[in-house]
């Protein structure tokens, strides 16, 4: 059984390599939870995404931009690779499926491809259909994979008139789905009169958007 002070050591060079964008570390980490014994979906939940949460408030602030985060990403990755597949299904509460993409005629998916990661760390199983997405696709998408979520992005104001025409599409044919929204065009005040569920205005919302939700699924998983 690991010591509660060997445990908090690792969760902070696991939180700090991932903010730090320090692969290295972040892998001897990881490792190095496994060696003592230590919980893998503690460490990720508890180290990894706790880092996550962090560089998401960086980029909040305007301290960290896309490049820093997408750094960021590639550490927290690098430790899920190694603790992944310790990780007991049974300590997994959270399961569903995302499908994902940028509304046709639109190639803006940065803020997309963060969220995406976000959703992955969380536990979810991801249908990434890319960008410039034909509006039938996800709704196709969404009944054969019968889709928890169905996350669409626009950043122009004229791509971003699909995401209405969609939404109205899911709730006819899965009305269970939650539908989340994003891109610079969308205002709140449109995703209410669309009946989306939630809404990001840019990469920056959608990262935090996303940390809050994982935020409150790992209460779940944890308990």
């Amino acid at each position: 059984m690991v010591s509660e002070e060997k445990r908090r050591e690792i969760l902070e060079k696991l939180k700090n390599g991932v903010i730090e964008f320090d692969e290295d570390l972040v892998r001897e980490a990881a490792n190095e939870a496994l060696e003592v014994g230590m919980d893998a979906l503690d460490a990720i939940m508890n180290g990894l995404v706790v880092g996550m949460e962090k560089v998401g408030e960086l980029f909040d602030k305007g301290e960290y931009f896309v490049p820093e985060v997408l750094m960021s990403a590639d550490a927290l990755y690098a430790g899920l690779d190694i603790l992944k597949p310790h990780v007991r299904k049974e300590d997994i509460k959270v399961s569903g499926q995302v499908v994902i993409g940028v509304v046709e005629g639109d190639v803006h998916d940065i803020g997309k491809n963060l969220v995406k990661m976000m959703f992955e760390v969380a536990g979810f199983e991801i249908i990434d259909l890319g960008k410039d997405v034909p509006l039938e696709k996800f709704v196709e998408e969404s009944l054969n994979s019968n889709a928890d979520i169905v996350a669409l992005s626009a950043m122009m104001t004229t791509t971003m008139l699909g995401i209405p025409k969609v939404i109205e599409m899911i709730r006819e044919r899965n009305p269970k789905a939650k539908i989340l929204i994003g891109g610079a065009p969308v205002s709140k005040d449109a995703a209410e009169k669309w009946g989306a569920d939630g809404w990001a205005p840019d990469a920056t919302n959608a990262v935090k958007e996303a940390i809050e939700m994982v935020k409150s699924l790992k209460k779940e998983v944890m308990g």
